[in-house]
C-alpha cells in the first residue's frame, strides 16, 4: 500500500483520451480486470451481460447532469466561465471563472439576463441572484451546454447547444429533471447502457436497482499535496431508495453479489452499508468518503468503470478495490491495445 500521490500517476499521450463518443454506446470497448488475479480479458461493453451471474444485484445511479455550463460577460465586457451547481428560482450557487477578482454586488450579463453577485463562497463558488430575466432552470434549459470535462477541449461558444452531449452525456435511465438539482458531471460509467443492453441483463435474472448520487465538480479535482492524507475530498449527496435496500440485504442473504456501475455508486453504498455488510440504510445523506488502499469494501463485489485521471481520487479508488500494481498494469496495457480514456472513453470490468 502506498499513500505517496506521486505513485497513483503515470503518462499517457493525448490522443488516447476520448474528445468525442463513441458512435454508438454499445460500440465502446470493456477490459476485464482479475481483483484477485493477474488476467485480462479484452472485450466489448456488449459482452458485460454474459459478465454477471444469476443472483446478482446491479446497481446504477440515475442521476440527471444539468446543462449547467454557462458564458457571462462583466460590465467591463471580459469574459466569465459559469458552472451552476445547485440552481433555484430566484438564483443559484456557481463556479465562476474571470480574469481578475469578482466582487459581492457586481452584476454579470448572462444570455440577455442579469445575475448579481450577492455572496462569496470561497475558492471560486458564488450564490448569485437572478436581477431580471429568466429563473436559473429555464435559462439552462434554453441556453446552457453539458458540462464536459476540462480535458475534453472544445469551443465553448461555438459548442453552447452541442444536441450530441446532451444527448449523450446523459444516461439512458437518467432520473425526470429536478428543479434545483442535479449533477455537474455525468457518472460516465452509465453512459454505455442501452435499453436493449438492460433488457439483456434483467433477462439473466439479474436484479437491476438505482441510487441517485449527484456528481460534483470536484470529481475532477486532483489529488493535492504529496500524500493522499493532505487532500481533503468534496463532499456529494446521495439518496439510496427503499427498494435498494430490500433488494441489496436479499442479495446478501442469498449469497449473491453486489455490481457497482461506476464509482459514485460505490461511495455511496460504501458509505451507507452496515459493518457487517448485510444492511444498506436507505434515505438521502452526505458522503465525503476517500476510499484508498487498505480500506475495506463492504458492499461493492465487482465495479464496471471508465479509465481515470492520474493522480485522481477516482484512480486511488480502484486501487484500493484491486491493488495499484494490478490496475496500473491494466492501464498500460489499455494504452497500447488502443482503448480510448475517461469520460467518453471505454470501460473497465473489475471482479
Amino acid at each position: 500500500m502506498s499513500d505517496r500521490v506521486k505513485d497513483y500517476d503515470y503518462t499517457f499521450g493525448a490522443e488516447a483520451i476520448a474528445q468525442q463518443p463513441a458512435d454508438r454506446r454499445e460500440d465502446a470497448r470493456m477490459l476485464g480486470i482479475e481483483r484477485d488475479g493477474d488476467g485480462l480479458r479484452d472485450g466489448s461493453i456488449t459482452d458485460f451481460p454474459d459478465e454477471l451471474q444469476s443472483g446478482d444485484l446491479l446497481v446504477l445511479n440515475d442521476t440527471r447532469v444539468m446543462p449547467a455550463k454557462l458564458l457571462a460577460r462583466r460590465a467591463s465586457g471580459g469574459r466569465v466561465t459559469v458552472l451552476v451547481l445547485d440552481a433555484h428560482a430566484a438564483g443559484a450557487t456557481v463556479l465562476l471563472g474571470a480574469r481578475g477578482t469578482l466582487a459581492e454586488g457586481e452584476t454579470l450579463a448572462v444570455a440577455g439576463d442579469t445575475w448579481r453577485i450577492a455572496r462569496s463562497l470561497g475558492t471560486g463558488r458564488f450564490e448569485v441572484e437572478v436581477a431580471s430575466g429568466r429563473e436559473v432552470p429555464a435559462l439552462m434549459a434554453e441556453v446552457g451546454r453539458m458540462p464536459l470535462p476540462p480535458y475534453i477541449q472544445r469551443d465553448p461558444e461555438a459548442d453552447a447547444r452541442d444536441a450530441l452531449d446532451r444527448e449523450r452525456y446523459q444516461t439512458t435511465f437518467a432520473a425526470a429533471a429536478a428543479d434545483t438539482a442535479g449533477a455537474a458531471a455525468a457518472p460516465t460509467a452509465g453512459l454505455h447502457f442501452t435499453p436493449e443492453l438492460l433488457r439483456r441483463i434483467e433477462a439473466r435474472g439479474i436484479a437491476i436497482e438505482r441510487l441517485r448520487l449527484d456528481v460534483g465538480e470536484g470529481t475532477f479535482r486532483p489529488l493535492r499535496g504529496e500524500s493522499l492524507d493532505e487532500h481533503v475530498m468534496h463532499v456529494e449527496h446521495y439518496a439510496i431508495p427503499e427498494s435498494l435496500a430490500s433488494c441489496y440485504r436479499e442479495t446478501r442473504a442469498a449469497g449473491g453479489r453486489v455490481v457497482a456501475v461506476g464509482t459514485t455508486v460505490v461511495r455511496s453504498l460504501e458509505s451507507a452499508v452496515s459493518e457487517d455488510g448485510r444492511m444498506l440504510k436507505a434515505g438521502t445523506a452526505s458522503t465525503s468518503l476517500f476510499l484508498r488502499p487498505g480500506d475495506v469494501f463492504r458492499a461493492t463485489d465487482a465495479l464496471l468503470t471508465n479509465f481515470h485521471q492520474p493522480a485522481s481520487t477516482l484512480l486511488v479508488l480502484v486501487s484500493a478495490f484491486a491493488g495499484r500494481e494490478r490496475i496500473l498494469a491494466a492501464y498500460a496495457h489499455a494504452l497500447s491495445a488502443g482503448y480510448r480514456f475517461f469520460s467518453y472513453g471505454d470501460a473497465t470490468l473489475i471482479s
